[in-house]
């Protein structure tokens, strides 16, 4: 039995959530969920959007499901998803994106795995004014070869386990030679230590283009905090949305598996929120356990819901609500 921090989150969460669970109890995953809360539910009744008992339930028990969270405005607080991501050095984040049976996409065939470093580049937040009229601001990227060679290095470590042929880099090294160089320049290093795998690089504007035009040429990709963030949500966008692509975000010690679209405030509450996202990212977190068998019936259970209009959200085509979307995957278990 694996103890595991459930942070339910804002607006859908609480739904999408328990939807989960069902699901895992359905399927007889070896999980304790360990409550715990963050975001503006969190803010409301603590006055920190990261309450520190938080923090501790996620150092303690080292495994985290995140529902979607929603930053307070106006309040002096950054990303609670950055804050994380940066306190537990998760450096890792891996975004899948898979067409799947069921679902309207101009795409049938993507497969692909985005890899992002997820600590450093535009995101580190070091921002600020140069003049004292607000009219010029200025903000740092950082790059340093030790976490560009952690996070291409899980990449190519990933391809290699999981049979794929192909890992791309994405860099804008021809403009920004030093930062996004640097980032080329170790994957061309690491690049020979894994000879099963075709190795290539390719600058970011080309690859937005070859992601619309033919996606089905990419396996591994691997790309610095700002291009991952960009790319994966396009990615995702090519399967039918943010609420059919699970996340990762792994470090040496800790892990966070996270639905990464919004809360949707405007239909929480009235079961119409669509739990796939949430579920494929706690399917990761599954695999990341180990157990492997387990994910794999219920990521099957889905692609046989998927096919049936009657239980599926309206999101994604279908007639009926979270309710009869969950009843109908714990059935086909």
């Amino acid at each position: 039995m694996h103890n595991v921090v459930l942070i339910p989150g804002d607006g859908i969460g609480p739904e999408i959530t328990e939807a989960v669970q069902r699901i895992f109890k359905a399927a007889d995953a070896p999980i304790n969920w360990i409550p715990a809360k963050a975001g503006m539910s969190a803010y409301d009744e603590t006055g920190n959007p990261l309450p520190d008992e938080t923090i501790e339930l996620i150092e303690k028990h080292k495994i985290a499901l995140k529902g979607p969270l929603e930053t307070p405005i106006g309040a002096g607080f950054r990303s609670i998803n950055v804050a994380l991501r940066q306190r537990f050095d998760l450096y890792c984040n891996m975004r899948p994106a898979k067409s799947l049976p069921g679902i309207h996409s101009p795409f049938t065939h993507v497969d692909l795995v985005m890899f992002r470093e997820n600590t450093q580049g535009m995101y580190i937040g070091q921002e600020r004014w140069v003049d004292d009229k607000n009219k010029h601001a200025e903000s740092i990227a950082v790059i340093t070869r030790d976490a560009s060679e952690r996070i291409i290095r899980a990449a190519f470590e990933y391809a290699v386990k999981h049979n794929r042929k192909r890992v791309h880099l994405v860099h804008k090294a021809n403009i920004l030679k030093l930062t996004s160089g640097l980032f080329l320049q170790v994957g061309r290093e690491l690049a020979p230590e894994f000879p099963s795998i075709d190795f290539r690089d390719i600058i970011v504007d080309n690859m937005a283009m070859q992601m619309v035009m033919r996606p089905e040429q990419f396996d591994v990709i691997v790309t610095t905090n700002l291009f991952g963030d960009i790319l994966s949500d396009l990615a995702s966008g090519l399967v039918g949305g943010l609420g059919l692509t699970g996340s990762a975000n792994i470090g040496i010690e800790h892990a966070m598996f996270e639905a990464v679209h919004g809360s949707a405030p405007d239909i929480a509450g009235q079961n119409k929120a669509n739990p796939t996202a949430l579920l494929f990212s706690a399917l990761m977190m599954l695999e990341h356990l180990g157990h492997d068998d387990i994910a794999l019936r219920i990521r099957n259970a889905v692609k046989t819901v998927l096919k049936d209009q009657e239980a599926c959200t309206a999101d994604i085509g279908g007639k009926g609500d979270t309710l009869t979307y969950t009843d109908a995957i714990c059935l086909a278990l």
